[in-house]
């Protein structure tokens, strides 16, 4: 059992949604915090059948219990209708709700009631460095950090049968998707382009879909909590940027079975992309988890100068190396960052044994680097 970082604490005072993709934990996590809260789990063929048929059923349920309890709706997104019910719960009963699940958007796009604001939105994500006693970054990188995959020594049947449920219960079953076997070629895609600019016209032409349509797969990704879009850092001095915005899948093990990369070792070309999206990872789910007020994007220009992380309005650039030992032309893009914002502070996280300071640029290692990350000795 993992102690995680996210603990719901304004349950104390308002309902809250919990969102995150499937096997993040989300509830063992509501289990372990609230073992005294009335638990609804809509995944039950029974719940779900009784509640679907007839939503006012909760209403019937809940009136009469005491405002200080805590009640949990489990796959809350399989029954919109059901959240008209937990409003007036929430109105005239004062009762606090948990309502959990690993998409909003069939909520959405059935126009279904959010609660006007009165619920606080927390997106449970994989587990962190943090989280993990004894973390081992190269098993990290290697498995991904969904909990029942970072633990066993060979995840591969378990991201296989993880992204076969992905298919089958969110896109299949919602019927996101008219052509399922199209959208599976598109996840392989989306794989090969992770940690890259999203070229909609050339995905659509490697997927045999329309640009639209590769925007609305790439919106489904983000709905259903599988994968983030960062944007490009738009603000511009001297250089002409690149605007187009990056994607990753939310897990770092997902990419790696998408992309059938197996045994990553330091010092190969899949071994970095995949110690870039571990350290992207574990950037988006700080921000979120610590309501971080500097969001993530990353720079580019028309000259090739890159930079893997911007961090809030130009306060900390960050570039993610696998080498065991940075050099000089490991920062050119760190350094043309720097000429046009003097006040960031440009970092390199790398597998150098010791920190040190290059020329105003800070060479951290990177398991000191997610040690101060989570300290808030970063940003």
């Amino acid at each position: 059992m993992f102690d995680r970082i996210l603990t719901l604490n304004d349950i104390k005072d308002d309902t809250v949604f919990l969102w995150g993709a499937r096997q993040t934990g989300k509830s063992t996590l509501l289990k372990k915090l609230f073992p005294d809260a009335i638990y609804y789990d809509l995944l039950k063929a029974d719940e779900f059948e009784r509640f679907s048929r007839r939503p006012s059923l909760l209403r019937e349920e809940l009136t009469q219990i005491s405002s200080s309890k805590i009640v949990i709706i489990d796959e809350v997104q399989k029954i919109p209708h059901l959240l008209d019910e937990v409003q007036w719960l929430i109105v005239n009963n004062n009762i606090r709700f948990i309502l959990c699940g690993s998409s909003a958007r069939k909520l959405k796009r059935s126009g279904a009631n959010l609660l006007g604001g009165r619920a606080i939105r927390y997106v449970l994500h994989p587990l962190v460095s943090a989280e993990i006693p004894g973390f081992d970054i190269l098993k990290a990188i290697n498995n991904g950090l969904l909990p029942r995959h970072y633990m066993i020594e060979n995840p591969a049947k378990r991201l296989q049968a993880y992204v076969g449920d992905y298919l089958q219960q969110e896109i299949s079953a919602e019927a996101l998707v008219r052509n399922l076997s199209t959208f599976t070629r598109f996840l392989e895609i989306a794989a090969i382009s992770s940690g890259e600019m999203i070229n909609y016209q050339n995905v659509a032409a490697e997927c045999g879909v329309s640009a639209p349509t590769v925007k609305e797969y790439f919106s489904i990704l983000e709905d259903t909590m599988i994968g983030y879009i960062v944007p490009a850092y738009a603000k511009t001095i001297k250089r002409r940027i690149i605007q187009a915005p990056r994607f990753y899948f939310f897990d770092v093990g997902i990419t790696n079975y998408l992309l059938k990369r197996k045994n990553l070792e330091q010092g190969t070309l899949d071994f970095g992309k995949a110690f870039e999206h571990l350290i992207i990872q574990e950037l988006i789910a700080y921000i979120s988890y610590t309501n971080n007020e500097n969001g993530l994007s990353y720079w580019r220009t028309s000259s090739q100068f890159e930079v893997d992380c911007i961090l809030g309005d130009a306060k900390v650039a960050i570039e993610i190396k696998s080498s065991s030992e940075v050099h000089q032309h490991h920062c050119k893009g760190l350094k043309a960052f720097k000429e046009e914002h003097p006040k960031s502070r440009p970092i390199v996280v790398s597998f150098d044994k010791t920190p040190r300071l290059m020329n105003g640029i800070e060479i951290i290692p990177a398991m000191l680097f997610l040690e101060k990350l989570w300290n808030g000795d970063i940003i």
